[in-house]
């Protein structure tokens, strides 16, 4: 069975449901739809098609990538919030999910609960694709994961240090790195480190590569080819601020901690950043930063796969 037919009508709920080569498959569909972009190709795979983009959390990349995404392959999105559905009034997920299987040929869903993912993708006939969770992010690493091919060559063999909470974007970088061959190494302070059990099922499916997860965090930096952090308080978390910023003040990616990571390592970031919070400024803003070829690549790693899901 060929990728397209493997691929065609799953789910993404998380990178751990993907095997190391869908991955790659997806990976490489990215860098050819970013090319066809380039030379400005028209490319509609997804002609007459809808997607519905469920937002409980607002955002920015998100929203413009997918909606952007579907309307170049031929196809609409549909921007449907909370506040718009009747899910934000109180209608069991199970039956938005199946009204929206009789509508759309796709679901977007960015929201709070992992589990109203799942439960989503139980009860719809149609593709979910988890827009970001508190647990997960993995259309994010999707896109880190193509941008660190472009600029280093290659995946296996690097090693990528993530430096503050153990929130969803360390849980998805542990996932993606440890199948894709890169060793990680995670730095967060104790009572802010990722879930144990995310973390045991990201070292399941690592083969002779290492998931770290330390307080040190030039431990964690030793030898990195790539360093990524993310906000120190996540949407939802900004009463805890000022706790955070105490818990956090020696996780910041300065030039002192950067000094300790191999001299060509490039700094990313998820965004939105915080510039002398978690980075400085001379750090994101400097030669090292991808992090706008890497909020780019959300878009061209997007629409691979909702053509790989969706075509």
């Amino acid at each position: 069975m060929s990728f397209k037919e493997q691929l065609k009508g799953r789910d993404l709920l998380t990178l751990a449901d993907y095997s190391k080569a869908e991955i790659g498959y997806i990976l490489e569909l990215a860098a050819q739809i970013k090319e066809k972009k380039k030379n400005g190709e028209v490319y509609e795979p997804l002609k007459g098609k809808t997607l519905g983009m469920i937002f409980e959390k607002s955002s920015t990349r998100t929203r413009v990538s997918f909606e952007a995404g579907i309307y170049q392959l031929g196809g609409t999105g549909l921007f449907l919030s909370s506040n718009d559905i009747q899910l934000g009034r109180g209608e069991p997920i199970s039956d938005t999910a199946q009204v929206l299987s009789g509508y759309l040929d796709g679901i977007m869903i960015r929201t709070f609960s992992q589990k109203d993912v799942e439960d989503l993708a139980e009860n719809a006939s149609i593709p979910v694709i988890n827009g970001l969770t508190d647990d997960y992010h993995p259309c994010q690493v999707l896109a880190d994961l193509q941008t660190i091919k472009e600029v280093k060559g290659t995946l296996e063999g690097l090693k990528l240090t993530y430096i503050g909470d153990g929130n969803n974007m360390a849980h998805s970088l542990m996932i993606g790195c440890a199948k894709m061959g890169l060793d990680v190494a995670i730095a967060a302070p104790k009572g802010y480190q990722p879930n144990e059990n995310i973390t045991a099922l990201a070292k399941s499916f690592a083969e002779g590569t290492e998931v770290l997860v330390t307080e040190d965090p030039i431990e964690a930096v030793a030898n990195a080819d790539i360093i990524y952090s993310d906000v120190w308080a996540s949407m939802g978390q900004e009463a805890e601020q000022k706790v955070r910023e105490q818990a956090f003040a020696k996780y910041q990616v300065n030039n002192e901690l950067f000094a300790h990571a191999k001299s060509d390592a490039i700094f990313m970031h998820c965004l939105p950043a915080h510039r002398g919070e978690e980075v400085t400024a001379d750090i994101i803003d400097g030669p090292q930063s991808v992090v706008f070829q890497e909020a780019e690549n959300r878009l061209h790693a997007q629409k691979a796969l909702m053509v790989a899901l969706m075509g």
